[in-house]
């Protein structure tokens, strides 16, 4: 029974379709977010998936309701976003938060204005804000697996430059890393990853791919390889549990995807507390017996 449980969503195509795009988001989001969690951009990824908004308008007014333009738009616009949040926290005398607010909040509501002129975007804007993994098409697979596998090639060729700056600017100085090369280099990786996952779990739900694997991760271990590891491991999961929770109990797909990374952060929460609770008993064992 556990056997046909497992396969007869596999008889779909479009089930298929959707795991593989699950699969290939958790990997590619976990290890961003990786140094999302590290750097504490939690509100900076938020912000820019919801900044991505008119560039989806945009595409979609357009193409005249066409998805195949709205990859390209939704990358030009958080590419812009993202690069445009580094400029203004560089060069103007704010501070990054208050500019990853003002554009978030723009960018935004230009989003949804431009949505609203179109006379069906009460479904389409419930498409871009909450995702429809079970509508991936092999062509959106494409997109996902060569931007998806640029992105972790990316960042595992520059590993070591991106490690320094995340623990140790000064050391990045000393050793002449260009730094502002690296930080936006990072913003654009974290603008694309967002956008070949907005199919999956869409505009409102994205940081939770981002942020709770990783997360969940760094509760278990203080070393970045295997923080990687565990994230991509959580973030894939995350996604195939999610999406046959979806099938079986009838709920949104996205929804199903981001309970379950909760759910495995929630666990990875009493595992750590469970650990500490042995490693103090045992310590305390050891004061005792010397």
């Amino acid at each position: 029974m556990i056997l046909d449980w497992l396969l007869s969503p596999l008889d779909y195509p479009f089930m298929v379709r959707g795991l593989i795009a699950a699969l290939l988001v958790g990997v590619v989001c976990a290890t961003v977010g990786t140094y999302v969690v590290l750097r504490g951009m939690a509100f900076f990824g938020d912000a820019l998936a919801h900044a991505i908004l008119p560039g989806l308008a945009v595409g979609y007014l357009v193409g005249g309701g066409a998805r195949e333009p709205l990859f390209w738009w939704g990358l030009l616009a958080a590419v812009l976003t993202s690069m445009g949040i580094g400029w203004v926290s560089k060069g103007a005398r704010i501070k990054e938060d208050t500019a990853i607010g003002i554009l978030f909040a723009g960018m935004f509501a230009l989003g949804i204005a431009l949505i609203s002129t179109a006379r069906s975007y009460t479904v389409d804007l419930t498409h871009f804000l909450f995702g429809n993994v079970l509508g991936v098409s092999s062509g959106d697979l494409r997109l996902m697996a060569i931007f998806g596998g640029l992105i972790v090639l990316m960042i595992l060729a520059f590993y070591k430059e991106f490690l320094v700056l995340s623990f140790d600017p000064t050391l990045a100085s000393t050793l002449r890393i260009p730094a502002r090369f690296f930080e936006y280099l990072l913003l654009v990786l974290i603008a694309v990853a967002i956008v070949v996952s907005l199919q999956i779990v869409g505009v409102a739900l994205m940081v939770a791919m981002l942020i709770t694997p990783a997360a969940s991760a760094y509760l278990l271990t203080h070393r970045l390889p295997i923080m990687m590891a565990l994230a991509a491991l959580f973030g894939s999961l995350s996604g195939v549990v999610g999406l046959y929770l979806s099938y079986y109990l009838n709920v949104a797909s996205g929804a199903a995807i981001v309970l379950t990374c909760t759910a495995f952060f929630g666990a990875a929460w009493a595992l750590r507390g469970i650990l500490t609770h042995i490693r103090q008993g045992r310590a305390e064992q050891r004061s005792a017996a010397a």
